[in-house]
């Protein structure tokens, strides 16, 4: 980190010279790791109190699975998930930073204005027309991941394609008065394996855009594929990428596993102390 990023989170400054651990909490029955999902308040409650105690900086609530070959659930079926994930955090822990994954502008809205959510983590990169226009007025922190609607892996230069591509949209979020932006990469998203590889090794290219960049790796295909595993035995490839993004200059680690996440990059701060 060659000096330090903040984001905006309801007037208060996060500060980012120390890394950052995101918590995966997927209201869904059809995730791609079974063990994430989290479908009845049981279960939710669990894994929220788990995460809290782990040590979660940002806790993701997400209701629609956006794995390979995913269905979409409506809208309705989509807020209904997001809003009971959202209640039972704001209810266990509200001290925490709240962020919702989704790619649609009216859910964002409702989020936003139900339980006043700090963050939208958008894996479409602002398919939804209304979605920008939403986070703006709202004034809430934004995740632009990088994203093709068409899939299409036909990059010149994927790294320098990725920048590029980013760079557009985020002058388009600027001049709509959105300066909260974090930028994913989009591992897994319109990428081949390779392609993943590559722009994970050259991360450090990402950080001279300036803003903080976010990372989603934990137990994705370009691990379990490559180990030859399940998502469910993928958590060693999963910290390994994680602490190799941290060293590129990564700002805040999305996870399945909180746990090993805190302790990788608690290791790294004294790496860097």
């Amino acid at each position: 980190m060659a000096f330090p990023l903040f984001i905006n989170i309801r007037g208060r400054l996060m500060d980012l010279s120390v890394p950052k651990v995101m918590g995966i909490l997927n209201v869904t029955p059809d995730s791609f790791f079974d063990k994430s999902r989290t479908f009845d308040e049981g279960k939710i409650r669990e894994r929220v109190v788990e995460m809290v105690n782990q040590g979660v900086d940002i806790i993701d609530v997400g209701g629609c699975s956006t794995r390979p070959g995913y269905e979409a659930p409506s809208p309705e079926e989509e807020w209904k998930r997001v809003e009971l994930g959202c209640r039972l955090v704001k209810e266990i822990t509200p001290e925490i930073p709240l962020s919702v994954d989704t790619f649609r502008a009216d859910v964002a809205d409702m989020a936003i204005r139900h339980f006043r959510v700090d963050i939208i983590n958008d894996v479409s990169g602002g398919t939804d027309s209304q979605m920008w226009k939403t986070v703006a007025a709202n004034r809430v922190a934004y995740v632009l991941t990088h994203n093709r609607p068409d899939g299409c892996m036909d990059y010149a230069d994927p790294v320098a394609d990725v920048i590029t591509e980013l760079a557009k949209k985020i002058s388009d979020l600027h001049r709509l008065g959105l300066n909260d932006v974090i930028i994913d990469p989009g591992f897994g998203f319109a990428k081949s394996l390779e392609q993943n590889f590559l722009l994970l090794k050259e991360l450090d290219e990402l950080s001279r855009m300036g803003l903080p960049i976010l990372i989603g790796v934990s137990r994705k295909s370009m691990i379990y594929k490559t180990l030859n595993v399940s998502p469910s035995e993928a958590l060693t490839g999963s910290i390994a990428l994680q602490a190799f993004a941290l060293m590129k200059g990564a700002d805040i680690l999305r996870v399945h596993d909180v746990k090993p996440a805190v302790e990788t990059v608690k290791l790294f701060e004294n790496l860097y102390d």
